[in-house]
């Protein structure tokens, strides 16, 4: 069975075709690129909302499950990559370890999603401006932003890896004074008397909304933590992935605990549940960002500039984060025969130039479908990438089973692993259940009335039947099989 080498270099003589990228992420870019893809608008823009619904208990209560299934997600990431670092990640492990079908359907599945999240990213950028510039141009921000994008992309790995690291640092940042901040005021040394714990206990709360609530929440804030498994996907150009991988993954899942953990706490404490400012908060009014309302509680009439500032830099994070991504799923795709092989070709600096101009391509068009006809096709877009981060995180679990499975009953030594998760078999399979439950719960509602929802069944779930073709299709042209456990290819051709 044919497979990519860790640092491919299929040609280096002058005036060949290169398909090779390089090595040129350091440790601190790859803590910064988990953390930047994790925490964006989720937690500024959303966490007041999943208060409101499930009140401060029930928020943290949600949460708190998805960082523990966030923990078993990224061990079982990080034992494959120290072991395979390659740019493909998940989409190559499930060639090797599973099926190539599941392989294809995952690779296109999380490009496509990444592709389209761009144009999410640079409409979002283009409203966020319009807070400093109410009357400019939509499209020239847009087009700017995605500029830049490209740009940061284009020039090298570490550039894309320099400018994350900036981002992500601006949101570390924010957080970690919020939540000093927030401490002070709940102890009275800032904004007044003591504020304590009485909004915590408000009308029926720390839990309001009962069970189903709490459930509602758990779906949602899946959405918050998208992201955190780009640390594999980089795994691949990270200069040193035995030592920068197991580091980061140790590193973000504190630090985003923490970050998510004490943030919603600290709005928990400082703002009721019921105070209906908690629902309002968007992109087209940052304003009443739970963020922003605790920053004003204390006395500071810069806050919603500041936060401003703040979510424009995520959401151009989460951007970088995206054609980073993409362009190399779609690279590893043609690699192995899985997409157009004109798409391999990198350049001198190792940047996958024509995956990268693709992604662009798709990227622009989302943006500009967003524009016409009141914006239904990107709707639909958009709709169907709703699902793929939480596919992607299946595929994770799986790929991580079958691993172990396959290393052992190929004889070898589990303490050669250069990372070991240590929760096997328990993790991947607490995961699986996890990720199952939050993509089958998607939209419970719509069929818990008298009647069902169709169209909003067709809304919510739209992204499994494509996944589902996508890994049935190639299954039916390729006819591929399950690869027997003794087959699976554990190979690491390092260059």
């Amino acid at each position: 069975m044919s497979h990519i080498p860790l640092h491919t270099s299929v040609n280096k003589e002058p005036g060949k075709e290169r398909y090779e990228l390089k090595r040129g992420l350091r440790a601190r870019h790859m803590s910064m690129i988990a953390i930047g893809g994790s925490i964006g608008t989720g937690l500024f823009l959303a966490s007041g909302s999943t208060i409101h619904s499930a009140g401060p208990g029930g928020a943290l209560v949600a949460y708190g499950l998805i960082c523990v299934m966030i923990y078993f997600l990224m061990t079982s990431l990080g034992e494959m990559a120290t072991f395979l670092p390659v740019s493909g990640s998940f989409s190559s492990y499930a060639s090797r370890f599973v099926d190539p079908a599941l392989g294809f359907a995952l690779g296109w599945n999380y490009w496509y999603n990444w592709a389209v999240t761009i144009a999410v990213e640079i409409s979002a950028a283009a409203l966020i401006m319009k807070f400093w510039l109410p009357e400019s141009s939509s499209l020239l921000w847009s087009s700017l932003f995605l500029a830049l994008l490209f740009v940061l992309n284009f020039l090298s790995v570490k550039a894309y890896g320099e400018g994350e690291y900036w981002f992500a640092l601006i949101k570390v940042i924010a957080i970690i004074c919020f939540i000093a901040i927030g401490l002070m005021m709940i102890v009275g040394i800032m904004g007044g008397e003591a504020v304590g714990f009485r909004n915590f206990t408000v009308g029926d709360a720390p839990f309001h909304g009962g069970f189903m609530a709490m459930i509602g929440v758990f779906m949602v804030a899946g959405f918050s933590f998208q992201g955190t498994e780009l640390v594999g996907v980089a795994a691949g150009e990270s200069e040193n992935p035995r030592v920068n991988v197991p580091r980061a993954i140790r590193q973000v899942f504190w630090r985003i605990l923490l970050f998510y953990i004490l943030s919603i706490a600290v709005i928990g404490l400082l703002i009721p549940y019921t105070d209906p400012n908690l629902m309002s908060g968007d992109l087209e009014n940052i304003a009443v960002s739970p963020f922003t309302l605790v920053y004003e509680r204390a006395g500071l009439a810069f806050a919603a500039s500041v936060m401003n500032a703040v979510i424009l830099t995520s959401v151009l994070s989460c951007g970088n984060s995206g054609m980073y991504a993409s362009a190399r799923m779609l690279w590893i795709l043609a690699m192995e025969g899985k997409a157009p092989r004109f798409l391999r070709k990198t350049n001198a600096r190792g940047i996958p130039t024509r995956a990268l101009y693709a992604t662009t391509a798709v990227g622009m068009l989302a943006f500009l479908a967003s524009l016409f006809g009141d914006g239904v096709v990107y709707m639909w877009l958009l709709n169907a990438s709703g699902m793929s981060g939480f596919i992607a995180w299946v595929g994770i679990a799986i790929c991580h089973y079958r691993f172990r499975k396959a290393y052992v009953a190929q004889g070898r030594d589990l303490n050669d692993l250069p990372y070991r998760a240590k929760a096997y078999p328990f993790g991947p399979v607490f995961a699986f259940i996890l990720c199952m439950v939050i993509i089958v719960g998607q939209n419970y509602t719509a069929f818990a009335g008298e009647t069902i929802d169709w169209n909003g069944i067709l809304v919510s779930y739209i992204g499994l039947p494509l996944f589902l073709l996508l890994w049935l299709g190639y299954k039916f042209v390729k006819k591929t099989k399950v690869i027997p456990l003794q087959e699976c290819n554990l190979t690491r051709d390092e260059h």
